[in-house]
């Protein structure tokens, strides 16, 4: 499989190196240095391109594979606000397209393991609940993708949460926490690959879930795991297509 990586930084570098241990090419990689170099006739020489580029470049990413009719998967996160148009060009447009918020199979058993707590937990009213998350002091968003996923598998389960907000540390929130809004704190400390908690307090105890990655490893291999997934596949599909778990 020849894969052209957008966003050849840290990441990009881990998944070339776990590309190339599972017998792929690497064809095209595009960094901020040889942005000249993106363009659809170089991308036609993947047959998948995977991004892991920055929030602000993410959406023109997406088109420019979508205009070379080459697979992408992608990674890059804070782009959500625009998914379902996206979702839509690509069906229309008849290309193919996989996202997550993050591609360890870790995280994505966790975010299963939260979806069966949140419904358990409905069922116990005098529980609270709020998730906070801890990454590196380079990420650029927050709060992380990973974060907000873990927050709507709450509220889709969880009756008396309606919306989350955000916290960053060291920016207080201006206005009071409402009862139907999910806290989500967001903390910047330096090496931290990712760390994701759910905790549920009552005035008796505390109920608490977590996941630690201890590198950016997993996250790679699982987008080099989704490019051998979507291989002659069309549509749009989102990470949790690929593990499909059941209740």
């Amino acid at each position: 499989m020849n894969i052209a990586l957008l966003g050849y930084g840290k990441m990009g570098q881990i998944i070339e190196r776990f590309a190339a241990d599972r017998g792929h090419q690497v064809v095209l990689k595009i960094g901020i240095e040889n942005l000249n170099d993106f363009t659809v006739e170089n991308l036609k020489q993947a047959d998948v391109a995977i991004d892991f580029s920055a929030p602000a470049a993410a959406v023109s990413n997406i088109y420019k594979c979508f205009e070379a009719n080459v697979p992408v998967v992608v990674g890059t996160t804070g782009w959500y606000g625009e998914l379902q148009k996206i979702k839509n060009d690509c069906e229309q447009s008849n290309n193919t397209l996989l996202y997550g918020s993050n591609f360890s199979i870790g995280v994505n058993i966790f975010f299963h393991l939260n979806k069966l707590l949140a419904k358990l937990m409905n069922n116990y009213p005098a529980y609270d609940v709020q998730v906070e998350e801890i990454h590196h002091t380079q990420k650029l968003d927050a709060p992380s993708g990973t974060a907000m996923t873990i927050a709507e598998g709450i509220i889709e389960q969880f009756d008396s949460k309606q919306e989350w907000v955000n916290q960053l540390e060291g920016t207080p929130i201006t206005d009071k926490l409402k009862h139907d809004q999910l806290l989500i704190e967001s903390l910047r400390i330096e090496n931290v690959p990712g760390t994701h908690t759910v905790v549920y307090s009552s005035e008796v105890d505390d109920i608490e879930i977590k996941h630690t990655a201890h590198s950016r490893a997993g996250f790679a291999l699982g987008a080099v795991v989704a490019a051998e997934w979507l291989q002659n596949k069309r549509g749009f599909y989102s990470i949790a297509d690929i593990f499909n778990f059941k209740d």
